[in-house]
């Protein structure tokens, strides 16, 4: 899928409008239609059993801060083209975001948000609570050295331990949902799987 970036597009018909030509210069967009992707999700409720009865707090106050930094609206499947699909909520998307220019590189690096349940196989079940807080936190994979790409883990850095462990405690008391997402795509590599370009665009053949 090919995309691209309001920024982008308007630093290409600015260049355009400086240059003296009688040729009418040809629409980048018309390859592209907009997208509206889903801005705000309910977080799933806890499963009852899955947590103790002293962390019923912890927990909701996970929920709530789950869905304050709105992780449904790249984790669920569906909701970067505004059609969530609730039965895969926080279950990952098998539409990526586009994390290099498309419009220089004909092939853009493309992610795909991956799955927040508890589901040992596709989700975070294998991850310690280490793992997934050092991921909320500073943009960490489960592997040393690796950063996880798009997650605007910046803007959650200084969050507190309190919000962190809740956020890790909520994530734990979820359904499982087992959702295997696509692989990264690495810049200048083709793929089938839909994408777009941080929820804006998409192009039409899709």
């Amino acid at each position: 899928m090919r995309i691209c970036s309001v920024t982008l597009v308007c630093m290409f018909l600015a260049g355009c409008a400086a240059e003296t030509t009688t040729e009418r210069p040809e629409d980048p967009m018309q390859d592209y239609e907009e997208v509206a992707a889903t801005r705000i999700l309910d977080a799933p409720e806890p499963v009852p059993g899955s947590f103790a009865p002293d962390n019923l707090v912890q927990v909701k106050r996970g929920e709530y801060l789950v869905e304050l930094l709105g992780c449904g609206s790249c984790h669920t499947d569906g909701a970067l083209e505004g059609v969530p699909d609730f039965d895969k909520a926080l279950a990952g998307s098998s539409i990526g975001i586009a994390f290099s220019n498309p419009m220089g590189n004909r092939y853009p690096g493309i992610v795909f948000p991956p799955n927040l349940t508890p589901d040992p196989d596709t989700g975070l079940g294998g991850w310690s609570d280490r793992q997934i807080a050092n991921a909320v936190r500073y943009g960490a994979g489960r592997h040393a050295g690796r950063r996880i790409v798009i997650m605007p883990w910046q803007g959650y850095a200084k969050m507190t331990d309190q919000d962190v462990k809740a956020i890790v405690a909520y994530l734990r008391s979820i359904p499982p949902v087992r959702h295997k997402v696509p692989d990264e795509v690495i810049p200048g590599q083709d793929t089938d799987d839909p994408f777009v370009y941080f929820g804006v665009y998409r192009n039409r053949d899709n």
